[in-house]
């Protein structure tokens, strides 16, 4: 069921707590407006109702006073201009990024706000890319760009010489890509500005307000503070999140290594790997090389404990790597050095009535495995599609209450979806670190007997990788609105089917790239929409914009309905199964039917 009441409201049995992470302004959030455009005005043109620590709103009526109340539910009736934004993105970083360049590629009305001046830095901050996230970026068209400038390795080496080999796995990127972070968000950046996203930087946001039909927030800006609008506001805004503290949603968790020192160098001696993890006890190293005579360096010393804000050279990260490695390989020149701590979190509620939260919003592990920036990677990519999809059915419907309950609960399935694997990621990482930093007598034979049998073990490789990697994570078999809980290993059934069999083994599982009579599969979803696959050979169904219907050009005789995530949403056997009906209304809405050179238009514009 949707939340309707910010997250305090929710859960009344006392102040969320104060974010522990939240020491100095937020450096990846960002909120900001213009006073020329539609609802950006500094003033609202109807009573505002401002989101307490009770959860409840308080409004101010035309008359001065106030009405208390709870914040409005989604679906609720619209009250914006026409030009303003449909969806408010706030933090520009690979997360926020990524989400409004889709929802502009979709033809949807987006802004994004960011408290920086710049666009984009040139610090690498994470500079791992996975396969899963390769597949992602590969169904907008920009994989091959971000493989040409980074550098694949094929063996991710980590504690007690255990080594990882993405060679093995079932994808057309068998590899991991090292490139900096930077390059990730030019790249996105670039994608989004083509497709239209309205960007604002240099703007800060400082409160938010659930509206009927939608959100506000009031953005900080040189010239004063402005107001913007919209339909569902996003908050990517990193760790420390305004949005998240705006919504009251707390971040319970821990520390888990606390300066961390790390620089961006040249090395006159780099290691034969090109990626290397040494971990003792009391010191923790990394060495990855991006390729272009660059490398990164992680270093933490238990014995070198420092505040956050305290100056770090580069002697000390050649000490810090020297002691864990056992050389600091001629480093020099850094570019960038920094000092950092390392936080296990994630936000107990990703939606808070029309707005959600993604990537380091939600959720913050440590950098072992380079999960972060995958994760809210694959965070916008399963957010992205829904809210386009919620978008449709309110303008096809008009707010007819039906469409919008189903729309609502399409929404629902991405805290249920992508919150569980948010809690894995940061378990994974979280083994990872302790396993490379175990101190107790024997902890070393405990770490060269886990490499070992991550070394010799095929499946246990496979499987490791697998996770880290991205390509065996999938999402409980479950439909939009389905009461069945989202659980591992619990499968619910289609709306509508009754007592139906359980749904197909295939269901919620990623989809690997399959080679189609007219290309491949990744290239199909490039549009956007559901793609329909069909058996070789199966009838061409009627036009309908709400799925792109292909034909395998293999042997079976299995028809999918692929989401625009790449996950499967539904699969049976054979190329007219029943049921599948049913799985297109539950997941795409009812039949839209367009004539040939309709779709033909469509497939153009995209």
């Amino acid at each position: 069921m949707a939340r309707s009441r910010p997250y305090s409201a929710l859960h009344p049995a006392s102040d969320p707590p104060p974010d522990p992470n939240n020491r100095k302004p937020p450096t990846r959030s960002g909120s900001s407006g213009s006073s020329g455009d539609p609802g950006s005005s500094g003033s609202s043109d109807s009573p505002a109702d401002t989101v307490g620590s009770d959860g409840y709103r308080t409004s101010s009526g035309d008359d001065g006073s106030s009405r208390t109340g709870p914040a409005p539910a989604p679906g609720q009736g619209e009250h914006r201009a026409p030009g303003e934004p449909e969806v408010l993105v706030v933090g520009a970083g690979p997360t926020g990024l990524l989400l409004a360049g889709d929802l502009a590629a979709a033809g949807r009305r987006v802004t994004l706000v960011e408290e920086r001046d710049a666009a984009v830095g040139s610090l690498t901050r994470a500079l791992v890319v996975h396969a899963r996230t390769l597949e992602q970026l590969d169904a907008r068209g920009l994989a091959d760009e971000l493989v040409e400038a980074g550098h694949p390795i094929d063996r991710l080496r980590l504690f007690g010489n255990a080594t990882l080999h993405p060679t093995t796995l079932p994808t057309r990127f068998p590899f991991v890509l090292i490139v900096g972070q930077y390059v990730v968000e030019r790249l996105l950046e670039r994608r989004a500005r083509a497709a239209g996203v309205d960007f604002r930087y240099g703007a800060r946001m400082t409160a938010l307000r659930h509206r009927p039909g939608g959100v506000e927030i009031e953005v900080r800006q040189p010239d004063g503070v402005h107001t913007l609008r919209a339909g569902y506001l996003v908050g990517a805004d990193g760790a420390h999140s305004t949005v998240r503290r705006e919504l009251g949603v707390p971040f319970p968790g821990r520390p888990v290594l606390r300066s961390l020192v790390l620089a961006d160098v040249r090395l006159d001696a780099p290691p034969h790997d090109p990626f290397v993890v040494s971990a003792s006890g009391q010191t923790f190293a990394l060495v990855g090389s991006f390729g272009d005579g660059w490398y990164r360096v992680m270093g933490w010393d238990r014995n070198r404990q420092l505040p956050d804000d305290a100056p770090v050279e580069l002697a000390e990260v050649r000490e810090t790597v020297r002691s864990a490695m056992g050389s600091d390989f001629g480093m020099r020149d850094p570019r960038w050095i920094s000092r950092f701590r390392s936080d296990e979190r994630q936000a107990p509620a990703y939606r808070v009535g029309r707005a959600f939260l993604a990537g380091d919003a939600a959720h913050v592990h440590s950098p072992a495995g380079g999960l972060g920036l995958n994760t809210g990677l694959q965070d916008a990519a399963n957010l992205s599609w829904k809210l386009v999809r919620a978008l449709e059915a309110a303008q096809a419907a008009g707010g007819e209450a039906a469409s919008a309950r189903a729309a609502d609960a399409l929404l629902d399935t991405y805290e249920a979806e992508r919150r569980p694997i948010g809690a894995l990621m940061v378990r994974t990482s979280g083994a990872l670190v302790r396993l490379g930093l175990l101190r107790y007598p024997g902890s070393g034979a405990v770490r060269t007997l886990a490499a070992t049998a991550v070394n010799r073990v095929r499946a246990l490789n496979q499987r490791a990788m697998g996770t880290v990697s991205g390509i065996h994570l999938s999402y409980p078999p479950a439909s939009p609105g389905s009461q069945e809980p989202h659980r591992r290993g619990r499968r619910a059934p289609l709306p509508g089917l009754g007592a139906a069999p359980a749904p197909h083994p295939l269901t919620g599982k990623r989809v690997p790239d399959l080679r189609l009579t007219s290309g491949r599969l990744y290239e199909a979803l490039r549009e956007g929409r559901f793609v329909l696959v069909t058996p070789r050979g199966a009838a061409r169904r009627p036009a309908d914009r709400r799925f792109v219907q292909v034909e395998s050009a293999g042997p079976g005789r299995r028809t999918l309905l692929v989401r625009p995530d790449a996950h499967i949403a539904w699969a049976a056997e054979g190329p007219e199964p029943a049921g599948l009906e049913e799985a297109l209304t539950a997941w795409t809405g009812p039949p839209t039917a367009r004539g040939r050179a309709d779709k033909d238009r469509i497939r153009a514009d995209a």
